[in-house]
């Protein structure tokens, strides 16, 4: 979250990063708020110091009366200060984060800016296939009984399409931690606490996140949930940074606002699994701007590693989330749909999700600050496969696996 302190020094640029993201905020309210909130604690602070001045004197009957007047005073401010912060807190949790100068401004995806375009988009010889039809002809994927086993939206991954989809997670899960990142298998059933934190909440809360009967346990939606708030609470040292982690999670989405939104085949499903990039690092934009840019170089290597053409957009103000400084998409080239899909998301979050979670490292000088987080895809499964699936299809029906993965695979073409 942003700092009322920022807010209070500036309201405009608050209000017009609001507006920017299509965010309605009640900015004025807030900080009348803040304004109720300090009045108050001053009014506790004079009163405390009257009660301390009080309890040195004589206890008379007129000082016992005084000092009774004076704790019943005192609980009455301490109680309207609980309910100023409680409004002023739930309010701030509303507020977006501030664009970097160079995000363009823009209602919705229409605006977002085509960053680099890399790869060659495959011409066949013959009329391509569907993902649908190739998982159908070589028995790859069942969606008619997942859909009875699990609802709408429900898969089976059948035969080398199952063996492919755990190749490609640990491919890139290696890969990063070859680069160094810190393996971790991330907990799905997470707290309200790190939703929160990471800001899924309390945007997404209808929309996106499945609650479970417990009174406090939702599934997460990806690995960033947990392994952002990993370091909840805790104080960390600067030579300590940058924390980096690749983690590895099912995630579960409702996906109930895209409802009628590819509603056939593995683009949109409720249930997948994904490696997933977080970092934590000093508070520094300059920094952060090398941080943002590495985290997507590991995502883009994956997809020339697997031979895939895609883009890189940069998400315009309206199309590119509450919580994030700056946004990168990256979208891989589906021939079916004749265009780009989405497969992987990079954001610098700054102090936003750090601030909400309470994540800090001290430096040398002693001094406490918030980190920045970070965090990126490194790769999505089963919607990856539909990129495979159609740019490797061959005119007799088969399908070529990526050279980086038939050795994990232990096959080099699927066919009937």
């Amino acid at each position: 979250m942003l700092s009322v302190d920022y807010i209070r020094k500036n309201p405009q640029k608050v209000k017009d990063a609001a507006r920017n993201k299509n965010r309605q905020v009640d900015i004025d309210l807030i900080l009348k708020l803040d304004e109720q909130r300090r009045n108050v604690i001053q009014e506790i602070q004079t009163l405390r110091e009257q009660r301390n001045a009080s309890s040195h004197q004589k206890p008379d009957q007129e000082t016992i009366q005084k000092n009774k007047k004076l704790k019943e005073t005192l609980k009455q401010a301490e109680q309207k200060l609980r309910a100023i912060e409680s409004e002023l807190n739930t309010l701030l949790l509303f507020v977006p984060n501030i664009p970097l100068a160079e995000v363009p401004i823009g209602k919705d995806a229409s605006q977002n800016k085509v960053v680099r375009t890399v790869g060659t988009i495959p011409q066949f010889n013959f009329t391509p296939r569907s993902h649908l039809e190739i998982g159908e002809a070589l028995d790859l994927l069942d969606l008619e009984r997942g859909t009875k086993v699990a609802g709408f939206r429900g898969y089976f991954l059948k035969n080398q399409l199952a063996v492919l989809h755990l190749a490609l997670l640990f491919y890139s899960f290696q890969k990063l931690v070859k680069k160094g990142y810190t393996p971790l298998v991330a907990p799905a059933i997470v707290k309200n606490f790190a939703l929160v934190g990471s800001a899924h909440f309390p945007w997404g809360k209808e929309q996106d996140v499945y609650k479970l009967n417990e009174e406090d346990a939702y599934l997460a939606a990806t690995a960033e949930v947990a392994t952002t708030a990993y370091y909840a609470g805790e104080t960390l040292a600067q030579k300590q940074l940058p924390k980096k982690f690749v983690a590895i999670s099912p995630c579960f989405r409702r996906e109930a606002g895209a409802y009628g939104k590819d509603t056939k085949g593995l683009y949109r499903v409720h249930e997948f699994l994904k490696t997933e990039q977080v970092i934590l690092s000093e508070n520094n934009i300059d920094k952060a701007r090398e941080i943002h840019e590495e985290l997507q170089t590991n995502a883009e290597e994956i997809l020339k590693d697997l031979r895939l053409p895609y883009r890189v957009l940069l998400m315009c103000t309206g199309d590119m989330g509450e919580p994030q400084l700056k946004k990168y998409d990256t979208e891989t080239w589906m021939p079916s749909r004749k265009n780009y899909g989405e497969t992987m998301s990079n954001s610098i979050m700054g102090d936003f999700q750090t601030r909400r979670l309470n994540i800090k490292y001290k430096t040398p000088e002693g001094k406490s600050e918030y980190c920045f987080s970070y965090n990126n895809t490194a790769l999505a499964s089963p919607r990856i496969l539909i990129a495979i699936l159609e740019n490797y299809q061959q005119e007799n029906g088969s399908v070529k696996v990526p050279t980086v993965l038939q050795s994990l695979a232990g096959f080099s073409e699927i066919k009937k």
